[in-house]
């Protein structure tokens, strides 16, 4: 499943993040809608609120549904349905669903069949590794550029920093039986781990996997634009993804009052010393060094010193060299030798 999430970017700088291409080819920002509620974090868990890219026509009816807006909504979904008057009274886990039977639960049937599709925003997930020990967790995220430490500027045309995690995510309003304000829900859709990542975690009977990513905006529009695109077409979306990496970090994010750069740092699994810095190991601390709009506030003390080669990894399909190597894009060169170049 997926329980725990970073999105650290501040509200301006997450609509850049998420610029987009409208129907006429025209480069468009996605508006905040309720942008004020918004609160960064490097450790959102289910019941904390999230940012969510959704279609303008879902709030306004005549608008275009490749029009794309952004609003923080409550993660755990509460069906329109539900008819208790505290949506705490819930009494299953509607943080995740699993894409298997997501049209056959009443909790998420009817919101999918309406088209309350969502795309979930966040820098990366957590997964933990169970093991003799206990359990160590590890950062899974879309491998990034060179340029990913930047910002870059408000007048750039292109966002150059951090590539946001995409996630295809279901969405539904209830309204409290007594009346009041609209509550907006989101569940995550999850998917069978792809293999890089299935020696983390195994889908088991009644767990859930890992999140169903859109990589893409391809993907991203055809997933938000229900007008356009049915369900069935759009549930073929759903699928694992390998392009993605992953290092270990600190237990520090076991718990979720922590939120700290630390969360997501890289780590060098049972390191007694420093380590010198591997390239993407610099690209991930240069970019949770450089102070980002908006984000919990980043101290130089804040962020570990040391960092990690990535991960001491079992998986026999591939090494943690093979991943670094496919993030930096350049394979067959040995880490340490490109950091000669």
């Amino acid at each position: 499943m997926c329980g725990r999430t970073a999105c650290s970017l501040g509200a301006d700088n997450l609509r850049r993040a998420c610029a987009y291409r409208d129907r006429r080819g025209r480069q468009r920002q996605p508006e905040w809608i309720r942008g004020g509620r918004y609160r960064p974090s490097y450790n959102k868990g289910p019941q904390s609120s999230g940012p969510v890219l959704l279609s303008r026509r879902h709030l306004q009816q005549d608008a275009d549904s490749s029009e794309r807006v952004l609003m923080d909504m409550r993660w755990g979904l509460i069906p329109s349905w539900f008819k208790k008057d505290d949506p705490s009274k819930m009494q299953f886990n509607t943080s995740n669903c699993r894409s298997d039977t997501m049209l056959k639960k009443s909790s998420y049937k009817g919101a999918l069949l309406k088209g309350k599709r969502c795309v979930v925003l966040a820098d990366g997930f957590y997964e933990w590794q169970r093991h003799s020990g206990g359990k160590q967790p590890y950062f899974i995220y879309f491998p990034q550029t060179k340029d990913a430490a930047a910002e870059g500027k408000e007048g750039d045309e292109e966002w150059r920093g951090w590539r946001l995690l995409t996630m295809a995510g279901i969405f539904d309003c209830w309204e409290p039986p007594a009346g009041g304000e609209v509550l907006y829900t989101y569940t995550i859709i999850t998917v069978d781990a792809s293999k890089d990542v299935s020696f983390i975690h195994h889908r088991h009977v009644g767990a859930g996997g890992m999140p169903a990513i859109l990589d893409g905006d391809e993907a991203i529009r055809k997933w938000l634009d229900f007008a356009e695109v049915p369900t069935q077409e759009a549930i073929k979306l759903i699928q694992p993804t390998e392009n993605i990496v992953f290092h270990p970090v600190s237990t520090f994010v076991n718990s979720v009052r922590n939120n700290a750069p630390e969360c997501l740092a890289p780590i060098e699994l049972g390191a007694k010393k420093e380590v010198k810095a591997t390239p993407s190991s610099q690209m991930m601390l240069g970019w949770l060094k450089n102070p980002q709009e908006g984000s919990p506030q980043k101290k130089e003390n804040d962020v570990p010193r040391w960092t990690s080669q990535f991960i001491h990894s079992p998986s026999p399909k591939k090494t943690s060299a093979d991943i670094l190597q496919q993030w930096l894009g350049k394979e067959g060169e040995p880490a340490a030798k490109k950091r000669k170049a």
